[in-house]
């Protein structure tokens, strides 16, 4: 518990339900270290840490914030460093710090990580041409200082065998496209291996750090559809391919252990913010007249847009902190404390580095980051970092799980779900329906498992699963989950068979879809299909381009680009389809003129 962020807590009306709940310091310049004028440093927090500990197992979080350049796209987070002083972010930030973390008074402590905020992603979406990108970005992607920086802070502090680190993977709302996503993933590996470092020294990632996107949107999933439009054809949803941290996480885990991270690396989600309670939270799905209608009616997440991050207006807190929630989750963390700032709303003179940045100030009307919308921020905030008091109390107020009367919280299970049964079973897939589960609040969703695997989760009390083999028997299992993150019992299980097969054969097709194009340049995904009877052992796509586009890079994928004529094979991870079942590639490509879209042709072997 940061007795810091504690006292401020408890000095607000309301604030003693919260106050014993623990957060994150922010060591987000080098005075921080040593502390000073009324505030503990970091030796004074672990003190603080080894009395509450009082022998027993107990977790510290810290926050590494302070790469040279930092966070390039957002000023009120900009930081102390310029972009070339990366030899003083080694000797004067990370070695005292990981000095500080040796100390032998500290060992009994489990030190962890959240390892540089937002700077490398922006490296993927805000640098090198696209339609976001700025100077300051542009900068750090060509001098390597993000990558050599947080190399050398993993290598640093991973050497203390009691700190376990983890890097910081922004949220769905940034990089839930595969064009962004796969390309964060590489990036984060690169830097992973930089400056001395192994994968070894990262115990996994944190998605989420001080943003507001909803844990778990209830009321709709990225497979629904409305009269035939895809819920990722929704404005809000944009084709992105998460619409929650929690399903991004678990994507964002399985995309790392296949990039080369270890096989148990694990996530951390920031829930301090993104509780999106009160009386402005759906209490159902929208109205199905319209996609946008659906979605804008039905999402818990009320921000203008989903790139708004500055004092978000309507936001609560979120699911108190928890270890291992759901699979692939080490825990629910409040990383951002509460009731701190995001940024300042206008200009304040301060030593701190922190520059105005117009995404804090109410009246902003946006910029290409936003999709041109208003900022959706608080008015009258001060520095980033500092109390805000009316955030606090906004916070409290729209909680979810809401705050009870005593303060504490939901902690009774749902009933375990009873009536497994197979509605439809084919070749390659079966389908479950189930009758429901009651909760004291209310059940928020399913999650249904084959072999003890997580297979899907979903809202209704059925589930299809698809991409089995044929003449195979599969034992499912389904258990329901409240808002607070409770979780029933396993029902009982369902041994189900498929039925056979077509005797074999192969076959695949391949779909071509352009995530964004700014002109001069676009990003695109190919999803490639198993059409045939048998699993695919490797498969191939052609074309030919009608103009100059020309691939600058791809990745899931092997190119071969000879002018107009492209051949991509898969990568080998990812030429086992089932049938039925899907992978995707995609690709960042460089053009002028016109931009048509290739025929595809899709061969399977």
């Amino acid at each position: 518990m940061n007795p810091e962020w504690s006292a401020h807590a408890a000095a607000e009306p309301g604030g003693s339900a919260v106050a014993g709940q623990p957060t994150a310091v922010w060591l987000d310049r080098i005075a921080a270290i040593q502390g000073g004028a009324g505030s503990m440093g970091l030796r004074a927090h672990l003190n603080a840490a080894v009395t509450q500990a009082a022998g027993r197992p107990f977790v510290v979080q810290l926050v590494i914030y302070d790469l040279p350049g930092r966070d390039c796209a957002a000023l009120a987070s900009n930081g102390e460093l310029g972009p070339t002083e990366l030899p003083r972010y080694k000797t004067e930030y990370i070695d005292p710090i990981a000095a500080v973390l040796a100390d032998p008074a500290y060992a009994g402590l489990r030190i962890v990580t959240t390892v540089e905020i937002d700077s490398l992603p922006n490296l993927v979406t805000n640098a090198g041409g696209t339609a976001t990108a700025t100077p300051q970005c542009d900068t750090m992607k060509a001098n390597g200082n993000y990558v050599s920086g947080v190399g050398y802070a993993l290598a640093k502090l991973g050497a203390v065998p009691n700190v376990y680190n983890y890097i910081d993977a922004g949220h769905h709302g940034w990089l839930g496209w595969d064009s962004n996503l796969d390309p964060t993933v590489q990036l984060l590996h690169q830097a992973a291996t930089a400056s001395g470092s192994t994968v070894a020294n990262v115990q996994g990632f944190v998605v989420n750090t001080a943003n507001y996107s909803a844990l778990k949107e209830p009321n709709f999933t990225i497979d629904d559809s409305v009269n035939g439009t895809s819920v990722r054809q929704s404005k809000w949803v944009d084709w992105n391919r998460y619409v929650d941290e929690l399903s991004y996480a678990q994507a964002f885990r399985q995309r790392a252990v296949a990039a080369g991270f270890d096989a148990g690396v694990g996530m951390l989600i920031d829930t301090s913010r993104n509780g999106w309670g009160g009386t402005a939270r759906p209490a159902g799905a929208g109205p199905r007249t319209s996609v946008d209608s659906y979605v804008d009616g039905g999402r818990i997440d009320r921000r203008l847009q989903a790139g708004n991050w500055c004092n978000q207006s309507g936001a609560g807190l979120g699911e108190r902190p928890a270890a291992a929630p759901q699979p692939g989750i080490d825990a629910y963390v409040w990383v951002k404390p509460p009731g701190e700032s995001d940024g300042a709303s206008s200009q304040i003179a301060n030593d701190e580095g922190k520059g105005f940045d117009r995404m804090c100030d109410p009246t902003y009307t946006g910029n290409p980051r936003n999709g041109n919308q208003m900022s959706g921020a608080l008015p009258n905030s001060p520095l980033a970092g500092h109390w805000f008091s009316a955030q606090f109390q906004e916070l409290l107020k729209n909680a979810y799980p809401p705050l009870g009367g005593s303060g504490g919280p939901d902690t009774t299970a749902p009933t375990t779900p009873t009536g497994l049964r197979s509605t439809a079973v084919t070749s390659s897939g079966v389908s479950l329906a189930w009758s429901p589960a009651t909760d004291n609040v209310g059940v928020t969703g399913y999650d249904v498992y084959r072999g003890g695997a997580l297979v899907g989760s979903t809202t209704a009390t059925s589930y299809a699963d698809s991409g089995l083999a044929a003449s195979t028997s599969y034992s499912y299992t389904v258990r329901a989950r409240d808002a607070a993150g409770n979780a029933s019992a396993l029902s009982a299980a369902l041994v189900v068979g498929t039925s056979a097969g077509t005797g074999g054969g192969s076959g695949c097709t391949a779909r071509y879809t352009v995530s964004s194009d700014w002109g001069a340049g676009f990003n695109a995904d190919v999803t490639v299909t198993n059409t045939g009877g048998a699993a695919t052992k490797s498969w191939k796509v052609t074309w030919s381009w009608g103009g100059n586009q020309q691939i600058t890079n791809l990745w899931n994928g092997g190119l071969n680009q000879s002018g107009q004529s492209v051949t991509v094979v898969d990568a080998g991870y990812n030429g086992a389809v089932a049938p039925g079942g899907s992978t995707a590639f995609g690709f960042g490509a460089s053009y002028s003129g016109a931009n048509a879209a290739p025929t595809l042709t899709c061969t399977a072997g």
